[in-house]
């Protein structure tokens, strides 16, 4: 295998009585970086990997982890802090964890996207044309495949809600899911790596092709009720909202919700998030704080205009199941789930004691991924909600 500018090219398959495709999971909790990387190679290195992904806590010496990842691996890899793994064992915090793949039914083709807050719009188009010829070529010497995408990108950028609108409107009918990188809850800076660097400010957005069975996932524990918020002043730049129904945001919440000001500014916000209604379907808008001038800061943009709705929670283990259920209808043999999962989950998950059954849920269906800061889903970008890529033979 080579790497080839930002190509990562597929293998050959020599053995053809191996399976379609064969991944090899695994994670270290040793705080010392060259123990850590030492024991995961030990667990997911395999010959002719077409792909590695690996998950960071942010509480590693990056520079020592990423020297220590470079001298390790031959295979080309790449990844993302965190603000909290999943590994085979499930949850769990401050490891290293990731998974390797080979497979002569699969290709990737990584692209790495920098200085996202200085965004240039020419550099982006050049960027997005360069992904556009990669995957016309691809097309062509796997015509019979399928693709998606994998979108990494610093949770601190403010940039998720652009670069996954213009992926998505670039690549058009290719699915993408993804999640926002972590620091476990520091929120001082976040790191997605790639050719033997953490790069801050930065996106990995992956092109995969193949032609094993796959499908994308989305599931959130929440439901739109009839109670309407319509937002009459915001700076979505900053995913600030200061007015909703023409009154000081953070007092017509807290009326919609029956509570007071003093008790919201209190509240564990994963209890009460909004929902917004996008193309039919409902998306979670969580709030991340209470300013000081009543407005209201958000973990995604929202702009003026918009109406949102008060979210009711749902039974979060029967959702969950239930999500994986209708993943199984269609890849009944799951190899693989790259998990993207809101850190606002787990931590409503570790609030209620529900990580054991979660845990088991986790483990059966073979997800490695991590926490993140936000979720990509195709064109969007939303929170407190689980998105997936799962893989089959």
């Amino acid at each position: 295998m080579k790497l080839n500018g930002n190509l990562l090219t597929g293998i050959d398959g020599s053995d053809k009585k191996d399976p379609q495709i064969s991944v090899k999971k695994g994670f270290s909790s040793s705080r010392d970086e060259s123990v850590a990387v030492r024991q995961l190679v030990r667990q997911i290195d395999q010959p002719d990997a077409a792909v590695v992904v690996l998950f960071a806590s942010s509480d590693y010496n990056l520079g020592r982890l990423a020297e220590k990842l470079h001298e390790a691996f031959q295979t080309p890899l790449f990844g993302c802090t965190t603000a909290g793994e999943i590994t085979p064992d499930g949850y769990i915090q401050g490891t290293l964890v990731g998974f390797s793949i080979a497979s002569d039914r699969l290709q990737a083709y990584p692209f790495l996207l920098p200085n996202l807050r200085k965004f240039d719009s020419g550099w982006m188009k050049k960027t997005v044309k360069e992904i556009q010829d990669r995957l016309a070529k691809a097309r062509k010497v796997m015509p019979e495949a399928r693709e998606f995408g994998l979108l990494l990108i610093d949770g601190l950028s403010l940039m998720e809600e652009y670069i996954a609108a213009i992926l998505a409107n670039a690549l058009e009918d290719v699915p993408i899911a993804g999640g926002s990188a972590g620091d476990d809850l520091k929120f001082k800076e976040t790191f997605v790596y790639f050719d033997g660097k953490f790069h801050s400010d930065a996106a990995l957005f992956t092109l995969f092709m193949t032609t094993l069975p796959f499908t994308l996932m989305k599931t959130q524990h929440f439901a739109a009720t009839d109670e309407r918020l319509v937002i009459t002043a915001a700076t979505p730049e900053k995913r600030m909202v200061q007015e909703i129904n023409g009154r000081p945001a953070a007092d017509e919440y807290a009326r919609v919700i029956g509570m007071t000001l003093m008790e919201i500014k209190h509240l564990v916000y994963f209890a009460r998030p909004l929902m917004l209604r996008v193309g039919g379907e409902y998306f979670v808008r969580s709030i991340q704080k209470v300013n000081e001038d009543s407005s209201l800061t958000f973990f995604s943009a929202i702009d003026e205009g918009l109406v949102l709705r008060v979210a009711k929670r749902e039974n979060l283990l029967e959702n969950l199941e239930h999500a994986f259920n209708q993943v199984r209808q269609k890849i009944p043999n799951i190899k693989l789930t790259i998990g993207c999962d809101c850190i606002l989950r787990r931590l409503e998950i570790m609030d209620r004691a529900l990580e054991n059954p979660v845990n088991e849920i986790l483990k059966r269906h073979n997800v490695i991924g991590f926490s993140t800061y936000g979720e990509q889903t195709n064109s969007l970008h939303v929170n407190q909600t689980f998105t997936g890529i799962v893989l089959g033979e």
